[in-house]
This record gives C-alpha cells, sequence and structure tokens, in this order.
C-alpha cells in the first residue's frame, strides 16, 4: 500500500554523485478502474523497452549489465563471508571487501546512466575495483573487461568537441564503421527527396552500418533490430487500446503500432499529428523514438516512455499560458520574419508521472514539448506538460540542503528565492516548454537540423531565453500567474547564478562543458555578463575568498535577454551554423580552471550529490478467476538495486 504523504520519504540512497529519489502518484487511486487499466498496459509497454536505451547508448552496454549482474549472486552470498575468512591476511580481507564495496558502486553507476557512460557528462567512468580481482571471481571476457578497464576505449558516449570526427569518436551506437562526413552526405541526399513542405525525420529510427561495402541503414521495427522487445510494447499497447479513454486515443496506439511494426518515419508523423490533436483525456503517455541528443549529429532518436495524467488543478496555470500563446508571440522581441503568425494547437499542462523509462529513467527531464518535427509544430502544434510529481520531490529533498546560503550573493537574494523560488521555478518550466519550444518559425527552406551538433544548444538557449524574458513581464501578474514584480528575480538569480557558477560542480576539474543543457545555461549567463559589463548589469563580487553573481539592474538584464533572444531566433530560424558555432564555442564551452576549483571545493563541504533520479513506483494488477484485472495497486517500498536487478530479470529481450 501506498505510505501516508506526510511521512513519504522523497530521499533514497545516495551512491558517487548521485542521488535517488522516489515520486508520489497521488491520484492514482482515485481513477477509474478503465484508467488504472490503461495505466497499467501502458506503463508494460514502457517497461519493455529499457533495453533499447542500453543498446543505442554503447553497443557493450547490454553485455556488461549481464557481466555485472551475474555476478550479484556472488556478493550477496553467505559464501562470500566464507571465502573472505578462508586464511585470508588483514591487508587482503580489506582488500576484498574494498572491491566489493567499489563492485556496487559501479553496478549502480551503469544502472543510472543506462551504459558505462555518465549520464549527463558523457564520459565513461572508471570501475574502483581491479581487473585482475574482477575476472577473477566474475564470468567477465578479455573483450568486455578491456571495455571496462581501459580508458581509451569508447571514451566519450556523445562528443561535440570541434574538429574531432563526431562519429567516429562517439561510442553511441547509431552508426558502425562510418564516418560523420560519410553520414552527413548520405542523409543529405535522403532530404533531397522528401517532401519540402512536409520533411520527415529522416534517419530517426536506424542505424547506419556498412554492408557488403555499401552504407546501409539497419531499420529499428518489430521484425528488425530491437524486434523482440519492440514485439512486446506492441503487445502491451494493444492491450491498453481495450481501455483508452476516446476513439482518437485509440488511432494514436494504432499509429504508434503501426510505425513499430513498418519502421516509415511518415507514419510516425501521422502518429505525431494525432497524438498532438488528442487532447481530451485525463491519462496520456509519450513512447517512442523522441530525442536526438544522444547522437552528435541530432539525427537518430532514442527511446523513452513516460506514462502520466493530468494533474487538474495546476493545469489551470498553464492552460492560461496557452490560452495566451498568440499575445506572447507577438510580443516577442524578435524579428517579425522569425515569428508565426498564427499560433497553432499549443495545450499545457501539469502531470503527474506514473512510470518513466528509456531516456527518462533513472534521470528524467521535469517539462517536455512535442512532438519535435517543425512542420507539425507549425501546422498542428505542439503539447507541452511540467510534470508536478517530479519537480515537487526535487524541491522536498532538496529543502536545507545549505546550497542556497553557499552561493547566493545575500540575504536579499536568498529571501527572494525562499519566497519565490520554488513557484517560479515551475513557471519557468511552463514558460520553456509552452511557449519558448512552440514559438517562432523557421523560414523556408531551412532545415530543423542546419545548426548540427550545435541544434541542441540552440534550440534549449532559445527556450530558456523565451522563459526568463516573459517572467519578468507585468503580463505575468495581469494574468494571475505571478503575484507581483518581485518575484520574477528569484528566477534570474537562480538562472544566473547556475550558469556561471553552480552548475560546474557537475563537471570533473579541466574538464569543458560538452551537455547541450548546460552549454545552454552557461552560454545565456555568460554573455549577459558580457554584454552588461559596461552598464554594470551583473558582476562577479569576491568576499571572504568566494566568488558570487551580483544582479544590479534586474530590468536591463532583462532588456539583455531579449536581444539575445532575438539573436538565438535568428540563428534558429535561418539555419546560421557558422553564429551558432561562434556563440556556443565563445560562451558556452571553455571553463576558468582557478574558478572551477573555487566552486568545487565550496559543493564539497556541504555533501550534496550533484545528480538526481528516481525509483519508480510498482504497480500490481489485481485479477479476478477470470484473469480479468478488478484493480490496480500501486507501492512505492521497492529498493533501486532490487528495482533494477527486477526489470532485468522481466523485462529483458535482447
Amino acid at each position: 500500500m501506498a505510505q501516508e504523504k506526510d511521512t513519504f520519504n522523497y530521499s533514497d540512497e545516495r551512491f558517487a554523485d548521485l542521488q535517488m529519489l522516489r515520486y508520489r502518484v497521488d491520484g492514482f487511486d482515485e481513477l477509474t478502474l478503465k484508467q488504472k487499466t490503461f495505466i497499467y498496459y501502458l506503463q508494460e509497454a514502457a517497461l519493455w523497452g529499457r533495453d533499447i536505451i542500453w543498446d543505442q547508448n554503447c553497443e557493450y552496454n547490454l553485455r556488461i549489465r549481464k557481466v555485472l549482474e551475474d555476478a550479484v549472486p556472488l556478493m550477496t552470498s553467505p559464501k562470500w563471508e566464507e571465502r573472505l575468512s578462508d586464511g585470508l591476511t588483514d591487508d587482503a580481507f580489506k582488500e576484498e571487501e574494498e572491491n566489493r564495496k567499489e563492485f556496487w558502486i559501479y553496478l549502480k553507476r551503469v544502472w543510472f546512466s543506462n551504459g558505462i557512460h555518465h549520464h549527463y557528462g558523457m564520459e565513461k567512468f572508471m570501475p574502483g575495483f581491479s581487473r585482475e580481482w574482477f575476472q577473477k571471481i566474475a564470468n567477465c571476457p578479455d573483450e568486455i573487461a578491456e571495455i571496462m578497464f581501459n580508458p581509451d576505449l569508447l571514451n566519450k558516449r556523445v562528443n561535440l568537441a570541434e574538429g574531432d570526427d563526431l562519429v567516429a569518436s562517439s561510442a553511441c551506437n547509431y552508426y558502425k564503421d562510418v564516418t560523420q562526413e560519410e553520414v552527413e552526405r548520405f542523409y543529405e541526399k535522403k532530404k533531397e527527396l522528401s517532401d519540402k513542405k512536409h520533411p520527415e525525420q529522416v534517419g530517426m529510427n536506424t542505424t547506419l552500418c556498412r554492408k557488403d561495402g555499401e552504407l546501409h541503414e539497419e531499420i529499428w521495427t518489430t521484425e528488425n533490430k530491437y524486434g523482440k522487445v519492440l514485439k512486446k510494447i506492441v503487445e502491451n499497447l494493444k492491450k491498453a487500446r481495450e481501455f483508452a479513454e476516446d476513439d482518437k486515443q485509440k488511432e494514436v496506439i494504432d499509429l504508434l503500432v503501426e510505425f513499430y511494426e513498418k519502421g516509415d518515419p511518415r507514419t510516425f508523423d501521422k502518429y505525431s499529428i494525432a497524438w498532438v490533436e488528442n487532447t481530451e483525456p485525463l491519462v496520456d503517455f509519450v513512447n517512442g523514438f523522441i530525442e536526438c541528443y544522444g547522437d552528435p549529429l541530432g539525427i537518430k532518436c532514442s527511446w523513452e516512455s513516460i506514462v502520466n495524467f493530468k494533474d487538474i488543478e495546476a493545469t489551470k496555470r498553464t492552460e492560461t499560458l496557452s490560452n495566451n500563446a498568440q499575445w506572447f508571440e507577438d510580443h516577442s522581441p524578435v524579428n517579425p520574419e522569425f515569428k508565426k503568425k498564427e499560433v497553432k494547437g499549443v495545450t499545457a499542462k501539469v502531470i503527474k508521472a506514473a512510470i518513466l523509462s528509456g531516456d527518462l529513467y533513472p534521470a528524467s527531464a521535469i517539462g517536455i514539448n512535442l512532438p519535435n518535427n517543425e512542420w507539425i509544430r507549425a501546422e498542428h502544434g505542439s503539447k507541452s506538460v511540467t510534470i508536478g510529481n517530479l519537480t515537487d520531490a526535487y524541491n522536498k529533498a532538496a529543502k536545507g540542503n545549505g546550497m542556497l546560503k553557499e552561493f547566493a550573493f545575500g540575504k536579499e537574494e536568498i529571501d527572494i528565492v525562499e519566497k519565490y523560488g520554488d513557484y517560479t521555478d515551475d513557471l519557468h518550466t511552463d514558460l520553456h516548454e509552452c511557449l519558448g519550444h512552440g514559438s517562432g518559425r523557421l523560414l523556408e527552406g531551412v532545415s530543423g537540423d542546419a545548426l548540427k551538433n550545435y541544434g541542441s544548444t540552440i534550440e534549449e538557449a532559445r527556450a530558456d531565453l523565451f522563459a526568463l524574458y516573459y517572467l519578468a513581464d507585468p503580463k505575468l501578474v495581469e494574468l494571475g500567474l505571478l503575484p507581483d514584480m518581485e518575484a520574477y528575480k528569484a528566477s534570474y538569480i537562480g538562472q544566473m547564478q547556475n550558469g556561471l557558477l553552480t552548475q560546474l560542480v557537475r563537471i570533473k576539474l579541466g574538464d569543458q562543458i560538452e551537455e547541450s543543457h548546460m552549454r545552454n545555461r552557461a552560454l545565456i549567463a555568460r554573455w549577459c555578463l558580457e554584454q552588461g559589463k559596461k552598464e554594470d548589469v551583473m558582476e562577479f563580487v569576491k568576499r571572504d575568498g568566494k566568488t558570487y553573481v551580483k544582479i544590479n539592474d534586474y530590468q536591463r538584464l532583462r532588456e539583455l535577454v531579449g536581444e539575445l533572444l532575438a539573436e538565438v531566433q535568428r540563428i534558429k530560424s535561418t539555419g546560421d551554423f557558422e553564429a551558432a558555432k561562434n556563440l556556443v564555442e565563445n560562451y558556452g564551452v571553455k571553463i576558468d580552471i582557478e574558478l572551477h576549483k573555487e566552486i568545487l571545493a565550496r559543493y564539497e563541504k556541504l555533501n550534496i550529490a550533484p545528480y538526481k533520479g528516481f525509483i519508480n513506483p510498482v504497480y500490481e494488477a489485481i485479477k479476478d478467476n477470470m484473469n480479468n484485472i478488478i484493480d490496480v495497486k500501486i507501492s512505492y517500498g521497492e529498493g533501486y538495486a532490487e528495482q533494477m536487478l527486477r526489470y532485468s530479470k522481466e523485462y529483458s529481450d535482447l
């Protein structure tokens, strides 16, 4: 049974740089049996896709996971203690125990990242136990051991470094024995054959490899690559279909099934249109090959799923934004040439996640705006969600951790953030997802992936800038979304502090910024800092040997945000690759090493894990003697290792 809300423990175990959290699914017990059953089969479909993202992240991940998990029974067996006490010296005993401790840390990190590369920084993390010890106690082939222990092999899952062959130097498993130049040439030819007005996402669901000396696409369908698990996904989607809330939702499922069975990206476009126009049901889901952050060229889409239902009360906030979408578009500071003349089909809601899977698990986004195909967004609109129960879990777990007091400039800033911060963070997410990603337009003939490896950073910057610009607009007070014109300052403090200082705690000393969202935040804050120097808009202040960010003129800072938004939208609308490259490389990548040392030292004293992820709840179908579901129960007691091992046992078929 679910724990009572006032005793619910949002924080669970911690290891390495990771903190596990739990999220509540309040309101599930009040859903109808039909809705509960619908969610049950959708979450089964979600969990069956887990292995896909493991294979997409690196071709060795599933084999490494099996080797590690096969060693778990030994690590938890009473015979282990017998082995340790069997004539070992004290030093040898300590070494064995240290190796076992490091084994668990490494395995839990591998589970968290869906593979051997850091989920955020993309670098390969190394085992803390010895190769000799592991190969002695585990059935680990030399090939797998070499991948695990050699730091020079597959050392970056996604490499975005300028000047490198981004395909050959990335460990992600979307390409095999091909170069970046070959990939770009191959897909340029395919795009030339595509419908110019309604182009499909060519290559989104294939592995590009070499076969008989020629480039060949291995398609991901029920009869080809990933076929075994895609069949399981389809099987559960078909079961869920019987409990869909309306005929349109059944059509959504039918089109998704057809896409999985045939693999035509044009079918995925039809599915996306049907999905974005299906706004009435309480229960909704994402299931498919969605985001392209895991591909250095932004072509291939990683598999993910989230099953959810609407938070009706909280959705009033996002509905207010979506109902005024045209006003926001019309009053944007960007060139009118790059604005949408008519904003269509923008819907937004706050949801409660019921299950997370694939590229959304264990680490998850807190907001989503889909579909990603630009022409569908322009002609049919988009769906935006803020995942309310995840942000709630983050906020409750972070209370009193000392982060704000350590890095905020002074009491005034602390008071503002403590008073308004949680709310403005949610509103920032709403604006980012609902209106930011859905704003603006590409000029005719400009491809959605014209910015190549800089495209993801520019897109995230565009949405963040849109949110920051409008958080400071009196329109939000007029709409009842902000209590007063002091509130927006909490978001400005947090965003600038994060972009300039605190996000550095997620990066190893000496490394540069690689991840697109982090590059975006650095780009915005550093650009505003540099542009505002002459007018003393914002500055670094040193006090007692510590660096702080001090905002001196919030309104002028808002104007700078608007200026940068206008430029970023121009870059996006025109496909200006060189301008995108210059902006990202000059402001979003490099780190001052002395500042980095300082931030890491201050953060270490707080004893906080920089990354958070979630343990899913467990759903149990209660059936009668005719095998009909008569109820679905939710519980939260499953441990992290217990959940991961169960998923590998029950939902693994690759």
